[in-house]
C-alpha cells in the first residue's frame, strides 16, 4: 500500500515522541508517513486547571476535527488522555505496548519521601486523582497546581514552586529524565489513570478499511489492548474524565485479566478500591462488572458528590 498516512499529533516533546514512535512502527510495516502538528485547547490554556476548562476533549477535539474532514488519517494520543466515550464517527484501532504504569516523584532531592511526616513537602501536580490520593494516604503533603510540558514543570519546580513533581513514569522515562526520579510510587496506593503508559491511535470510522487493518496490524499490542479495553469500559460507566478521581489497572495472569479499580473522594476521606477477575477475551464485560460493584459499594454516592462539587 503506497498511500501516505498523515499522523496528527500535539506539538509537545512528549506528544512528538509518541508520534515518531508510531511513525516508526508504520514505516516498518511498509507505510509512508507524514507528521502533522495540531494545537489543542489543553495546550493553549495553561493557566487554568483541566477540571475548570472541561475534561472532555481537552486534548483531542482539534485532532478529531481534522480526522473527520480527512486532513489527517490517524491521531496519536496518550491513552490516558482519551475520553471514555468517543464522539460518534470515531474509534480507537490500536494501543501500543504499555510502558511501566507507576506514578513517580521527580526531584533534584533524592531523599524526598511521602512517608516523612516531619517535612513540609509540597508536590506539583495537575491531576485530581493524585491530589485526592495524597489527601487519603498522606494528608500532611501539600500540593500546588502545575501544568505545561515536562520541561516547563521541571523549571517551575526549580524556581521554587514545589519540592517535587508527581508524574507518570512513562512520560518521564520517554523524555530522558530518569535521573530525576526520586521515588516510584506503589501501585496499590497510586493506582494509575486508565490507559497510563500506552499510546492510542484514533481514526474516523470512515477511514479506508484496508488501511485501518494495516495500521492496527503494525501498531496494536494485543495484551495491552485487552487490558486497556477493560480499564476503559470501567471508566465509561463511571463517566470519568480528567477531573474525576477514578483509577483502574488491569494485569494478565495466564488467560485471565485481573482488573483493580476504584474512586476516591475529592477530600481524600473515602476511597473505594476493588478487584475482579475475568476472561482475557471479554475485557469490556469485566470493566462493566467492576464498575457495578464499585458503584454499589458507595462509588455512586461519591461520584454524585464529586459532580456536585465540580458543578457537572
Amino acid at each position: 500500500m503506497s498511500r501516505l498516512v498523515k499522523i496528527g499529533t500535539r506539538g509537545s516533546k512528549l506528544a512528538l515522541w509518541q508520534a515518531y514512535y508510531v511513525e516508526e512502527l508504520l514505516q516498518k510495516s511498509g507505510l509512508a508517513t507524514e507528521i502533522v502538528l495540531i494545537d489543542t485547547k489543553g495546550d493553549q490554556v495553561l493557566d487554568v486547571s483541566i477540571s475548570k476548562i472541561g475534561s472532555k476533549g481537552v486534548f483531542t477535539q482539534e485532532l478529531e476535527d481534522q480526522l473527520m474532514d480527512g486532513r489527517i488519517d490517524i491521531a496519536v494520543h496518550s491513552a490516558k488522555d482519551m475520553q471514555s466515550n468517543l464522539p460518534d464517527g470515531f474509534e480507537i484501532i490500536a494501543f501500543t505496548e504499555r510502558e511501566k504504569e507507576n506514578d513517580v516523584l521527580v526531584s533534584h532531592d533524592s531523599s524526598i519521601s511521602l512517608k516523612n511526616e516531619e517535612r513540609a513537602l509540597v508536590l506539583g501536580t495537575s491531576s485530581t486523582r493524585r491530589v485526592s490520593t495524597l489527601k487519603h494516604f498522606y494528608p500532611h503533603v501539600k500540593t500546588v497546581e502545575v501544568r505545561g510540558n515536562l520541561h516547563t514543570r521541571i523549571r517551575k519546580m526549580e524556581e521554587g514552586l514545589c519540592d517535587a513533581l508527581l508524574l507518570a513514569y512513562a512520560g518521564v522515562h520517554r523524555m530522558g529524565y530518569d535521573h530525576l526520579i526520586a521515588g516510584e510510587l506503589d501501585l496499590d496506593e497510586f493506582t494509575p489513570a486508565v490507559g497510563q503508559g500506552s499510546v492510542a491511535i484514533e481514526v474516523a470510522s470512515h477511514l479506508d478499511t484496508q488501511l485501518k487493518s494495516k495500521i492496527t496490524e503494525a501498531c496494536n499490542h494485543f495484551e495491552t489492548a485487552q487490558k486497556l479495553k477493560a480499564e476503559r469500559a470501567y471508566l465509561r460507566v463511571l463517566e470519568g474524565g480528567c477531573s474525576i478521581p477514578v483509577f483502574a489497572l488491569a494485569n494478565l495472569e495466564k488467560e485471565n485479566i485481573i482488573l483493580k479499580g476504584g474512586i476516591v473522594s475529592l477530600d481524600g476521606k473515602e476511597r473505594i478500591s476493588l478487584e475482579v477477575v475475568g476472561d482475557l477475551n471479554s475485557p469490556e464485560e469485566l470493566g462493566q462488572q467492576l464498575a457495578d460493584i464499585v458503584l454499589e459499594a458507595g462509588g455512586k454516592r461519591i461520584l454524585e458528590e464529586i459532580k456536585t462539587t465540580l458543578g457537572k
